[in-house]
């Protein structure tokens, strides 16, 4: 079967009709307010500008609250984060985009 254009469009229209609860809360929380408070975490200052750009304090954040929510290691948060579509809506990722690994995320909530 040869997929089109609008497939993810309508896997997100399926999901929203089963009333995927992630919708509902980034529909209640501006994620945004927390940028300023999220970039006073400690973080070791960079020498140059070379080498892959920092992760996006939000989007780690926003992966720690499905960590809570649905209780996952930080190995199988990094799975589901691939895996479930409903977690990348949640956390504004393309089916492309790469995902933060464990270790990135052990860091980034010991910081």
């Amino acid at each position: 079967m040869q997929s089109s254009f609008f497939d993810l469009d309508n896997r997100y229209a399926q999901l929203s009709k089963l009333r995927d609860p992630l919708i509902k809360l980034n529909r209640v929380i501006d994620w945004e307010l927390f940028r300023s408070t999220l970039l006073t975490i400690a973080e070791k200052p960079r020498k140059s500008a070379a080498g892959r750009k920092r992760i996006d304090r939000v989007l780690l954040f926003k992966m720690l609250v499905l960590q809570r929510l649905y209780n996952l290691a930080d190995e199988a948060l990094g799975f589901q984060v691939k895996d479930r579509l409903s977690f990348m809506r949640f956390l504004g990722l393309s089916l492309a985009a790469s995902v933060p690994d464990a270790k990135t995320m052990w860091i980034f909530r010991k910081s």
